[in-house]
């Protein structure tokens, strides 16, 4: 059975009053085109940006296949200096490498210390900083990270959700985005925020069936589009050309919900992960039962979750 997709709305031009008032509320994905997003659009050519932040080394991941796994871990970190890392990554096959000539680049930028410092394109690149115009759609005191990311071409992220909304602001290339609703976390075989289908147009359902269930949402996005993905939307994402994106999250709930020691935005909030070190203690309690018993009382337990916890809204 084939995958129902289904277009992301496309909304051009859109008012912060606008987006707070009629997007923003209805907490699903939406493409922003025409936004004013500032000089980097036009200025960010390979030779400008290997110029502009020079040999300042930064860490990237180098995969031998398309498809990166977080879960295997199927790439390599390596250091480079940034000029030489652009112009490699732009390339379709490489002169110099590490694993192959056909190798794949991503860099995500992080703080000074990534266990500690969040990632803000004003403290790690301040010369492409000043060519960006970064859509002010939530507070001030709201501004969590400004994460800078650049792509080789055919590269895919593995399909995962953060804990915080953000805004995907395509810079240069395209982009196509495959989204999943919160509420189809049951068919996508979570491993903490990541999903193990890796390849999401061509899913293994003999080993993933309930996979086909999930409703795909999926958008394609050019230089100047912004994409809005709300906090634990799945999102996967294929650069089909050499492409430069900042990523811009922000937090919506109070500043307390959230793990002090998360400098990516994706821990889950506080009070989740106490709620899920508890059910880990009462299913290890039920272990004590004889099978027949622990199936009963287990069911017992998911009945009293969906009734005090799910939303009656989701059908």
């Amino acid at each position: 059975r084939e995958q129902p997709v289904v277009p992301v709305e496309v909304l051009a031009a859109v008012t912060r009053e606008r987006f707070l008032r009629d997007v923003y509320p209805r907490r699903m994905p939406v493409v922003l085109k025409g936004m004013e997003l500032g000089a980097c659009t036009t200025k960010w050519t390979v030779d400008y940006l290997s110029q502009a932040e020079g040999s300042k080394e930064v860490k990237i991941h180098v995969s031998a296949v398309p498809q990166m796994d977080f879960l295997s871990k199927n790439f390599v970190y390596r250091t480079l200096p940034f000029d030489v890392f652009v112009r490699r990554a732009a390339e379709v096959k490489h002169k110099e490498y590490f694993l192959s000539e056909d190798e794949k680049y991503y860099l995500r930028s992080v703080g000074e210390d990534a266990r500690k410092d969040i990632a803000d394109i004003r403290k790690q690149f301040p010369i492409l900083a000043e060519d960006v115009q970064i859509p002010e759609y939530f507070e001030k005191e709201q501004f969590f990270s400004s994460v800078f990311r650049i792509s080789s071409a055919g590269l895919q992220l593995w399909t995962h959700y953060d804990v915080m909304d953000n805004f995907l602001m395509q810079v240069t290339g395209r982009k196509r985005v495959a989204l999943y609703s919160p509420r189809d976390a049951p068919y996508l075989y979570l491993s903490g925020t990541k999903s193990e289908v890796l390849d999401v147009d061509n899913p293994d359902l003999e080993k993933y069936p309930l996979f086909v269930k999930a409703k795909r949402y999926q958008c394609f996005l050019e230089a100047g589009d912004v994409l809005f993905i709300p906090a634990l939307w799945f999102h996967n994402v294929i650069s089909e050309e050499f492409g430069v994106a900042l990523n811009v999250f922000w937090k919506h709930l109070p500043a307390e919900s959230y793990d002090k020691s998360d400098t990516y935005g994706n821990k889950d909030p506080t009070a989740a992960s106490r709620a899920i070190q508890i059910l880990d203690r009462a299913l290890k309690t039920l272990e004590e039962l004889p099978e027949e018993y622990r199936d009963f009382y287990a069911r017992r337990m998911v009945l009293r979750i969906q009734e005090k916890a799910y939303r009656n809204d989701y059908g």
